[in-house]
């Protein structure tokens, strides 16, 4: 007796499947025989000029970090790192870079939720105000957080009056512009997360009487963990980096508002070693995010 198999019968049917005239099995024929037939159809090879100018954008890419590398102190390299000034800098940067990464999270989550699952009217609108700083100018951003929380801003001349609360120059005014520059990232890194996730196991978790809160922390947030990281870390990284809104917004101050950045374009004039060397440090930190993320970073932006 013969007992039907659901997949088997399935493999059945298809195998039974007619084929056009021509068609064959593309997936057992040789690997050989397939690159040949498309070198003659001309479909999946590179054309010589694209590959040239493929090449030539690398290298201009490629070149400027090349030449850093080249270039570097690299005997008097641990020297000019551990100088005090340096890791004033570093210990400035890192510090400020890790709260505005909190505030980033803290803030830009439930952002990101807003943009992928809610229908809020005008959400292209919002999507595009949320991605403007990353086209921005960072100068500008410093030059609106300047006419906002200044001493005669929209928002600061209260503050001032009010409470006695000035943000510019000060330490915090340089988290505020981390935050505007890199709060994008982490918004756009969730947002993808969030629309790539399987919503089958938030409505299986909702059907089992799980509160809207509870399918949040305990579904939701888990799914989509991975992205959230990348958010923050590329968010750390482009704290980290910041420079254009930092110094119109907060200023150069050793120990205050002084981050590496600011302290590379300083040292290029009084000690261009120094400046190299910490450059290097940002390159280095760079490199290890996006060593770390590899493509999960391109991933969210499908």
């Amino acid at each position: 007796m013969t007992v039907p198999v659901a997949t088997g019968a399935g493999r059945a049917s298809r195998s039974r499947e007619p084929r056009r005239p021509g068609q064959r099995d593309q997936a057992r024929r040789p690997r050989r025989a397939r690159s040949a037939d498309d070198r003659a159809a001309g479909g999946t090879g590179l054309p010589w000029p694209l590959g040239v100018l493929a090449g030539l954008g690398l290298l201009v890419l490629v070149l400027p970090l090349l030449a850093l590398v080249v270039r570097a102190p690299w005997r008097r390299l641990p020297a000019l790192v551990a100088d005090p000034a340096s890791t004033q800098a570093l210990t400035l940067s890192v510090g400020t870079a890790a709260v505005s990464t909190l505030v980033c999270l803290l803030l830009g989550v439930p952002l990101a939720w807003v943009l992928a699952r809610s229908d809020v009217p005008g959400r292209p609108l919002l999507r595009a105000l949320v991605t403007v700083p990353l086209v921005l100018p960072p100068v500008v951003g410093g030059v609106g957080l300047l006419l906002l929380l200044g001493r005669r801003g929209l928002l600061g001349l209260y503050l001032d009056l009010w409470f006695g609360v000035r943000l510019p120059f000060t330490t915090a005014a340089v988290v505020l512009a981390q935050v505007f520059v890199s709060l994008p990232f982490l918004v756009v890194a969730v947002e993808g997360a969030l629309r790539g996730a399987d919503r089958r196991y938030e409505a299986v978790a909702a059907t089992l009487g799980a509160s809207r809160w509870r399918v949040l922390t305990h579904v939701t947030l888990p799914l989509v963990a991975p992205g959230v990281v990348a958010g923050a870390v590329l968010c750390f990284a482009r704290a980290l980096g910041e420079f254009g809104a930092t110094v119109t917004f907060a200023g150069s101050f050793p120990g205050v508002t002084r981050t590496v950045p600011l302290s590379v374009y300083v040292l290029l004039e009084t000690d261009p070693d120094a400046a190299v060397a910490l450059s290097l440090v940002l390159l280095a930190v760079s490199v290890a995010v996006l060593v770390g993320l590899r493509d999960r970073w391109v991933g969210a932006l499908r």
